[in-house]
């Protein structure tokens, strides 16, 4: 079987597993991975003997583009190449007239891209490689604040009242039924709603719901993906003191606590479960076995212990 790069669920499962205090033996069975592979990555990836998986991935995503092979280049052709760039010749009729048959026009124009022709202006390009097709644009909304502007305290969990959110929803077929998360960044602490859909209007409601419930300066910020249940953040913004932060596209890792604590609640209720049909006891039940492990990033307390600590620091 031929590898596979660890995926950012499988991240935040070796968090949870080696959290927990479980050997490297035992998380490479329940993830079906090689125990080296395990091995490697918390090697690569550990500081202080602490494992984090939405670093993990941060950094992994880095050294991604930074790989590959560059083929055919060299020095010698990147000059001839940018010369007659600079004269203002296409990647085209570049090969068709001193490389036919060597090197694609395709592959000037990844190279371009790539930054291995240092010196050109892509403005003498009358085209800029493939024409993409018009993006779609139905049932997206037009996002607010980026996480990049988030304030650096948030990224590194120093502060208290800024949480992750999320959705998880029913198996296709099933229902619609599906519920609102949040994860409490510093203390961990996990809280699911439940929803009768996945809108903006149900995760609005949801919204106001905790805020109402946790006391003033314990709710200060919000990072969310770009799904368009959170279309509603204007309107949040507008009525309460909350500022939505939004993570960039495809970078779960951005939200990798809430992308863990999830993955733990998909362990009681399955990703073929009708979510509707989940009783408020039984979420309550699931939440409360959650929040009530000890984690060692926590320093063994629980993550209920180190948010009702953080709620008396409020009063």
């Amino acid at each position: 079987m031929s590898y596979q790069h660890l995926t950012i669920f499988e991240r935040t499962r070796i968090e949870t597993l080696y959290d927990q205090g479980k050997s490297i033996r035992t998380i490479a069975e329940k993830l079906r991975r090689s125990p080296s592979t395990i091995s490697r990555e918390l090697k690569r990836n550990s500081q202080d003997g602490s494992y984090q998986s939405e670093n993990a991935h941060e950094s992994y995503d880095k050294r991604r583009l930074h790989c590959g092979r560059i083929g055919k280049w060299s020095q010698e052709l990147a000059e001839i190449i940018n010369e007659k760039l600079k004269q203002t010749w296409s990647p085209e009729q570049i090969v068709g007239r001193l490389f036919q048959g060597s090197i694609s026009f395709k592959t000037i124009y990844r190279w371009i891209y790539q930054g291995l022709l240092v010196d050109q202006d892509l403005s003498v390009l009358r085209h800029k490689g493939k024409r993409q097709k018009p993006q779609e644009t139905r049932g997206r909304f037009n996002v607010g604040t980026s996480i990049t502007k988030r304030p650096k305290e948030i990224r590194k969990r120093k502060a208290f009242g800024h949480w992750e959110l999320d959705s998880v929803v029913s198996s296709r077929g099933k229902s619609k039924g599906c519920f609102a998360t949040f994860v409490e960044r510093k203390t961990r602490w996990y809280i699911a709603l439940k929803m009768p859909n996945r809108t903006s209007i149900s995760m609005e409601k949801a919204i106001r719901t905790l805020n109402e419930k946790l006391p003033p300066g314990s709710f200060q910020t919000a990072t969310v993906d770009r799904g368009k249940e959170f279309a509603c953040y204007s309107a949040i913004e507008q009525d309460t003191d909350i500022q939505v932060y939004f993570a960039e596209p495809y970078s779960s890792w951005q939200r990798g606590s809430n992308e863990n604590a999830n993955g733990l609640l998909r362990e009681f209720f399955p990703k073929k479960s009708d979510l509707a049909k989940v009783s408020d006891e039984e979420l309550e039940h699931a939440l409360s076995l959650i929040n009530n492990r000890p984690r060692k990033c926590l320093n063994w307390k629980t993550t209920h212990e180190a948010f009702q600590e953080e709620l008396l620091h409020l009063i």
